[in-house]
């Protein structure tokens, strides 16, 4: 029985930290949404033609000796920080004698940032949920005992909580995984264009005369 006892006296002190952490994901996952509305908005002009005539453009400048107005030229199709970090060192660490191990690192680095920002929403889609059921499954314990001693005010005050929680918790799961979708799509097409661009304004060696 004391056995019992200390598992119903856990689960009951877990119930206000469980509420907690489901407003919290429900607040974090409605930031995440938000956020998520702006990078669509910032790629709206987003295209294959674009990023062509960017690399180009900045293909020549080099071709110039004008380093600067090729960083501009490639800012223009930088959708996010991480994106304009890895363009100005694809043109800054051209033609260096690591330069090529350098752009290799920062094609890595910018490949894993994109990967922890989608950790927070993946970790989303399996909290949600969990929280809601715990949230579903703590109140049911204090819920019967109400019914079984006919407090109807306590069995039905349990049972909204048990129920608005699961709501919840379901609702963040789904989103988070809409978000994660659509972002893996947009941090995939950024590293498609990163890797496009470090490739084409790649130094060529000079071919040997026949």
């Amino acid at each position: 029985m004391a056995i019992e006892e200390i598992l119903f006296d856990v689960s009951d002190a877990l119930r206000v930290p469980v509420l907690v952490l489901a407003l919290l994901a429900l607040a974090i996952v409605l930031v995440e949404a938000g956020a998520l509305v702006v990078e669509l908005v910032r790629r709206r002009g987003r295209g294959v033609e674009r990023l062509e005539r960017a690399v180009d453009d900045a293909g020549l400048a080099l071709g110039a000796g004008d380093p600067s107005r090729a960083q501009i030229a490639l800012w223009t199709v930088a959708w996010n920080d991480g994106m304009r970090k890895v363009m100005t060192a694809i043109v800054g660490e051209r033609g260096k004698p690591d330069g090529e191990a350098r752009i290799a690192k920062r094609l890595a680095e910018f490949d894993y940032g994109s990967v922890r920002r989608l950790e927070r929403t993946r970790i989303l889609v399996r909290m949600g949920p969990a929280l809601g059921l715990m949230g579903t499954l703590i109140p049911l314990s204090p819920a019967l005992v109400g019914l079984a001693s006919g407090d109807v005010a306590e069995l039905s005050e349990n049972l909204r909580v048990a129920f608005s929680v699961t709501v919840a918790g379901l609702f963040v799961g789904a989103v988070a995984f809409a978000i994660s979708l659509v972002r893996d799509r947009l941090y995939g097409q950024d590293y498609s264009d990163v890797e496009y661009a470090a490739e084409t304004l790649r130094p060529r060696a000079p071919e040997a005369a026949g």
